[in-house]
């Protein structure tokens, strides 16, 4: 008997000792994701303030019982965002679509050919990596310069098509696809392209659509290569949007149009992101797993 109670007294203290630690867990995670989301609630919250509201708080409110979407027309008719948005649909989908046809043959290759020197290659290839961004910026800008594709979109897209790191990824995801298949649909007759389109593709489709994903959200994020390849407005995208509203000195006088314009930026990413998490998990936890 005495046995049984300390049995039971053991139980519920682990039981307990869990609930706790569950309890501390949850609030920490709480507490964090308060801190993450925070910043983004006070951009959609000062968006909707009307400007005389803004400017007349001497003590910034958490709330607003009058919203108004007044600021969202502002920013539009400030600058044409509508013709960025336009633009960098255009930068995003093409790029993306030409770094697909770029890096899954050269994944393919590295992962399942066998050639002279693919070690190396791939070594020297990963070591591009360690290069500094300005350093590439400097040599994409020189070569688009001495082409004459500034402000055109070729400009633009060429130098965002390769990315050793998605091909790395791709490379790994590729990798665990077991050697047997591709050895069985050789002896069937299938070719390396057809093996690639009609299984590796299929059964690493999660890995993909992270990666296009990712790309996207780079893409939808370009700043730096597109404010120095372009000075024409005609090719501008949201992010050069952005900073000519705060060039033209409308941004600082102006904060809720602001950060309407911000906000109708950064939406399309959060939809995409919200929409796409499970697949953007999924991916990156497999294409990080070997074996």
């Amino acid at each position: 008997m005495e046995n049984k109670i300390n049995f039971d007294k053991t139980v519920r203290h682990k039981k307990t000792l869990s609930a706790a630690i569950k309890a501390i867990t949850y609030t920490f995670l709480i507490f964090w994701a308060i801190i993450v989301l925070f910043p983004f609630y006070w951009m959609l919250l000062t968006s909707v303030k009307s400007y005389g509201a803004y400017t007349g708080e001497y003590i910034p409110k958490f709330f607003t019982l009058s919203p108004t979407f007044e600021n969202y027309f502002t920013a539009f008719n400030a600058v044409p965002l509508g013709k960025y948005f336009i633009n960098t649909v255009i930068f995003t989908l093409i790029t993306t679509f030409i770094m697909l046809i770029v890096i899954i043959p050269c994944a393919f290759a590295f992962a399942r050919l066998q050639f002279k020197g693919k070690n190396l290659l791939f070594t020297l290839i990963l070591a591009l990596m360690m290069i500094p961004n300005e350093l590439v910026i400097i040599t994409n800008f020189v070569t688009v310069t001495t082409l004459n594709l500034r402000n055109t979109f070729a400009g633009l897209i060429f130098p965002s098509v390769m990315s050793v790191f998605y091909m790395y990824l791709l490379k790994e995801q590729f990798e665990q696809i077991p050697d047997e298949m591709y050895y069985a649909a050789k002896v069937d007759g299938t070719g390396d392209f057809k093996y690639m389109c009609r299984v590796m593709i299929p059964l690493c489709r999660p890995t993909i659509i992270t990666v296009i994903i990712l790309k996207i959200i780079e893409c939808w994020n370009s700043f730096v290569w597109p404010r120095l390849i372009t000075d024409d407005a005609s090719y501008f995208l949201v992010s050069n949007g952005i900073q000519e509203i705060r060039e033209n000195g409308f941004g600082r006088e102006n904060i809720p149009a602001m950060m309407a314009a911000v906000v109708s930026i950064s939406l399309p990413l959060i939809i995409l992101f919200l929409v796409f998490r499970n697949k953007i998990m999924q991916g990156v936890a497999r294409g990080g797993t070997k074996g």
